[in-house]
């Protein structure tokens, strides 16, 4: 090999070294923190299993419907293991995705690998941030299946527009929620129902729908990881009772 072409060469294989640390870097997880490693443990009448694409959270008896649940961009599916034990403590089958590069526009078809292991069970679908907007784009395209679609500090783009989709929706921001571009998520209203229940949880900010720690570009939250939590849980019960089941 001639010197130019070995010099060549090495440039060529650092800007690769270069391009690829950059990427690494840049798609580092938002890892699950101390409250999220416990709500994965089972016990307590909640059985947990990570299939490897999904971990599944179930307590005891339970009842229609299932919850899938897409997580936010780059955070770690352990995560929201407090909410969807939460939930199914009340009796609800909770699915959280493992998602590719824990990017949920990845894979947006997940679900329908629930939707076939329970074929007669109704499912609602929703998610976090990026998560719910995918969430919205799976359930506008499978009305048959879903009965439902919650939004957590998320809203809808064009390709998941619901407005006449005949399905309950239901919107929840923190109130000190940083990283949502509220611009955009007033204009993502119009891809909503006009009976969409829009909720704030006063306090609560972006990350403290999940259970990461803090989220860079947010907001600190005035209330606990434990009381945003709780009210959303609350929140997605009541709408699933009133809404959803009715």
């Amino acid at each position: 090999m001639s010197r130019y072409r070995k010099r060549w060469f090495q440039a060529l294989v650092l800007v690769v070294l270069l391009a690829a640390c950059t990427a690494i870097w840049y798609l580092r997880p938002y890892q699950p923190d101390q409250a999220a490693v416990v709500a994965m443990q089972g016990g307590e009448g909640i059985t947990v299993i990570d299939t490897g694409d999904w971990i599944a959270f179930e307590g005891g008896e339970t009842h229609d419907p299932g919850v899938i649940f897409y997580p936010g961009s780059l955070v770690k599916p352990e995560s929201y293991a407090p909410l969807a034990r939460s939930l199914a403590g009340s009796g609800y089958r909770v699915f959280i995705a493992r998602m590719p590069l824990n990017l949920a526009v990845s894979d947006m078809e997940r679900a329908n690998q629930v939707l076939k292991a329970y074929p007669k069970q109704p499912f609602v679908i929703g998610g976090h941030s990026l998560g719910g907007a995918m969430a919205a784009r799976y359930a506008s395209d499978h009305t048959d299946r879903i009965r439902g679609v919650y939004l957590l500090g998320a809203y809808p783009d064009k390709p998941g527009r619901l407005k006449e989709a005949g399905i309950p929706v239901l919107s929840l921001l923190g109130s000190r929620d940083g990283v949502v571009n509220r611009e955009k998520f007033e204009a993502g209203k119009k891809y909503l129902p006009d009976d969409t229940k829009y909720m704030s949880i006063e306090g609560g900010n972006h990350a403290q729908f999940g259970s990461y720690g803090q989220q860079s570009g947010d907001q600190p939250a005035a209330i606990t990881p434990q009381e945003q939590w709780q009210q959303t849980a609350a929140a997605l019960k009541d709408w699933i009772a009133k809404e959803v089941m009715r």
